[in-house]
């Protein structure tokens, strides 16, 4: 008798129990099908499709009389972990000895274990792995006396993986290569694979780069077909083109960006109308080229953002599109979505029209140029640009009108300091400058929040189906415990029972401005936040403190945009005309597919900005190895039982000072006060404190840096304020003996501090 699986999964479908391995072997004809069997189980088990329980019993997944729980695992570098439950609820504690061969990212089956001390948690054992996260891994060659090795680049994946002799494919050591798993880790025994490319030497930084890429599995290529339909998009507008649009040619429109844009998505008009403004802020117009089903469109949705790194972009669309035809170039027709706005000298949106339209941007200004104009009075600038420059200046007028309105209403504004990369010629790292935002950034951004608010409005107020970008308020349990943390710095957060008002927020991060905790209190808050994300339904934007908002300004590199001007257009054909049976089964699979298409990309704005962090974190690890030995200011940014984390001012760092180089006293934690206290001294080191520290390590591939305290100047702190309880609740960020660390202890956050480049409010600025 031959055993298939599909025998074994039905007869364990009709058990009520999990059966023995015995019961299997006489339901299948007994011991002359023993070693099949055997091995037949144990592939089972090992791909997820059976669950081994003690005492050799079989069982499926998730069945009931288990009492497993079903979720992706996310390990840690110290090799605990975390489940999430896909039905929701509280994440499951995994201790290493429990993972039973999962690895980072997996889905896994869970069965619960008795609680250890931590009242009210959930411990849990990893039974079964059902589906395999990370079938091919990118990492480091290592050749030893015993034979090769792989060396993940995610440390969270473990290892190290076992490469055969055969399996090598000419890798040298050293060398970063991609490997295909072949076995998974069980029972002790290592994950095995082999070499299927060769990236190259990892100082390189194109083979830098490479990694990322394939770390995070970004989509890097474009299909022949998607190439083919680009390339045949006409290089200039054709008069049937302009057919039903609004020409705003003779309107004096520009473009500002920063000085290394290359796509321009948004241009922007002001006329003075009283005591009001008239505001046009045109869209490139993608749908027109980029239609439902095509190779484009798949590929687009498929990547679902550009990727921007230091040295190079990795565009949702091909560059024949994105910075020719869509591009608002200057002195160059092109189509656009145009959102033409009235809003009065308060801040407030008094009439709105949205259309297809034609415009011819007069220039391409940069930030710093608008900046001269608006900020400096530069007569130069005045000069080179007089005949815009009173546009220019009551755009500021109508920028600050619109900040204070926001601010009136609470919106949340964490204007963090950030970093850029300064490369050379051969892509090196040269420095590591603070990124400027100026109030020509924040003008662009106002326009841009404006329009995308008034076009969430304007659909929702036509009630079909729509894609938002919602924000929702910080968990209860978070804002509890910050709120406790701040009292001994002496601030306060005003909360209405477990809720807060976002205006309450704003008031806090106003009353730490110009403090030495300032980017405490904001990188603080910002962990308190949940991520903004895309919805088929309207929960609001509580960073913005915002009832209704979407992203519309930035087609070109955001296919949610997209997806938004497809929308539009079939809302205003439809006030028009009635819709042809065409256009009404576009909205319909529009509709459908909505739930589906937020979760997609919003999961792929996810892993661009993690691939986008890894790679700026790595620059600055690499530039660091060229300062051990040198001094540098900062400022202690999170105390723990082992040390202290410091965040250097200027350079935007951190590392951490290690209890151990502390050699004039022997330091406590103090959790209560979030600080290290010297037992002889009462010397103490809190968070905000200003430091001087050496650099005295840098390991890049374990991403870490190792400082030295070289001097240290308590900060100036008011009093404690003794009319607050403070329970010593620990902040999120810092982990506290006796407790586990939390897996969401890392900063995740919208409105998200800028990130360079473009820095637009629904723009680059993932608000």
């Amino acid at each position: 008798m031959h055993v298939v699986k599909q025998d074994i999964l039905l007869l364990l479908r009709e058990e009520s129990e999990p059966l023995h391995f015995a019961g299997l072997l006489r339901a299948f004809g007994g011991r002359q099908v023993k070693n099949e069997l055997k091995r037949l189980v144990e592939a089972m088990v090992r791909d997820g499709e059976l669950v081994r329980l003690r005492g050799n019993r079989y069982t499926l997944p998730g069945a009931e009389n288990v009492g497993t729980v079903r979720g992706t695992i996310s390990v840690h570098r110290d090799g605990y972990g975390f489940v999430a439950p896909e039905e929701g609820g509280e994440d499951i504690f995994i201790p290493a000895k429990g993972l039973g061969g999962a690895m980072h990212g997996d889905t896994v089956s869970v069965r619960g274990e008795p609680s250890r001390g931590r009242q009210g948690k959930r411990d849990g054992r990893v039974v079964a792995v059902l589906q395999r996260a990370n079938s091919r891994v990118v990492g480091r060659f290592q050749q030893t006396g015993r034979g090769a090795l792989f060396i993940p680049e995610e440390l969270r994946l473990g290892g190290p993986f076992s490469i055969p002799p055969r399996a090598t494919n000419g890798a040298v050591d050293g060398q970063q290569v991609v490997i295909e798993v072949t076995a998974w880790p069980v029972g002790g025994r290592p994950a095995e694979g082999k070499v299927i490319e060769i990236l190259g030497w990892p100082d390189n930084p194109d083979v830098e780069v490479q990694t990322v890429i394939r770390r995070f599995d970004l989509p890097h290529t474009f299909d022949a077909a998607t190439l083919a339909e680009a390339e045949a998009v006409p290089a200039q507008i054709g008069k049937g083109d302009l057919e039903g649009r609004v020409d705003l040619r003779k309107l004096p429109t520009v473009t500002i960006d920063g000085e290394t844009a290359k796509d321009f998505d948004d241009a922007v008009s002001l006329r003075r109308e009283g005591e009001a403004f008239r505001l046009w802020v045109s869209i490139a117009d993608v749908s027109q080229y980029v239609t439902p089903g095509s190779s484009l469109d798949r590929d687009a949705y498929l990547r679902g953002t550009s990727v921007y790194f230091p040295d190079r972009c990795l565009p949702m669309l091909p560059e024949r599109l994105s910075n020719g035809i869509c591009s608002l170039n200057p002195h160059q027709d092109r189509l656009t979505m145009t959102a033409e706005l009235l809003i009065d000298a308060g801040g407030s949106l008094r009439e709105s029209r949205f259309y297809t339209s034609v415009i011819r941007s007069d220039a391409r200004l940069t930030y710093t140029q608008v900046k001269g104009v608006i900020e400096d009075n530069d007569p130069s600038a005045l000069g080179e640009y007089r005949e815009l420059a009173p546009m220019l200046l009551e755009m500021k007028q109508l920028a600050l009108a619109l900040m204070a309105m926001r601010r009136r209403r609470g919106s949340i504004d964490f204007d963090l300091p950030e970093p850029e990369i300064v490369l050379g010629l051969t892509g090196q790292t040269e420095a590591i400058i603070k990124s400027e935002r100026n109030l020509a950034h924040r003008l662009i951004e106002e326009f841009m929040l404006a329009a995308n608010e008034a076009v969430a409005r304007f659909v929702t107020s036509r009630q079909v189906p729509f894609i938002y970008r919602i924000h929702e308020p910080p968990a209860p349990e978070k804002l509890a415990a910050f709120r406790e943390f701040l009292v001994p710095f002496g601030f306060t957060l005003e909360m209405k029972g477990d809720t807060v008002e976002p205006a309450a927020l704003q008031a806090l991060v106003a009353s730490a401005e110009g403090k030495p905790e300032e980017r405490m209190v904001n990188y603080g808050l910002l962990r308190c936040m949940k991520q903004a994300r895309y919805s088929g339904i309207n929960l609001k934007h509580f960073g913005l403190a915002s009832d209704c908002y979407t992203h519309f300004t930035s087609p070109i590199r955001r296919y949610p945009d997209l997806m938004v001007h497809r929308f539009l257009k079939l809302v205003l054909t439809a006030a028009e005309r009635p819709l042809t049976r065409q256009e009404e089964r576009r909205q319909a699979e529009m509709a459908a597919s909505l739930a589906e298409a937020a979760e997609h990309t919003s999961s792929r704005e996810r892993v661009a900005m993690e691939a986008e962090r890894d790679i700026v974190e790595l620059k600055k690890l690499q530039f660091m190895q060229g300062k051990v030995g040198e001094e540098f200011g900062g400022f202690i940014a999170g105390v723990a039982g082992f040390g202290c984390f410091v965040e250097l001012t200027e350079l935007f760092v951190e590392g951490l000072v290690h209890s151990s180089t502390l050699t004039d006293d022997l330091y406590s934690f103090e959790e209560r006060e979030h600080a290290l206290k010297g037992r002889q001294s009462g010397r103490t080191l809190r968070i905000g404190d200003p430091v001087t520290v050496r650099v005295v390590a840098v390991n890049p591939q374990a991403r870490r840096i190792e400082f030295a305290l070289v001097s240290h100047a308590a900060a100036q702190r008011p009093e404690k304020q003794e009319n607050l309880e403070y329970s010593g609740e620990r902040y999120p960020r810092i982990p506290v003996r006796g407790k586990r660390p939390k897996l969401n202890a890392s900063p995740a956050a919208a409105p998200a501090p800028k990130r360079g480049g473009k820095g637009k409010g629904g723009g680059k600025r993932r608000r």
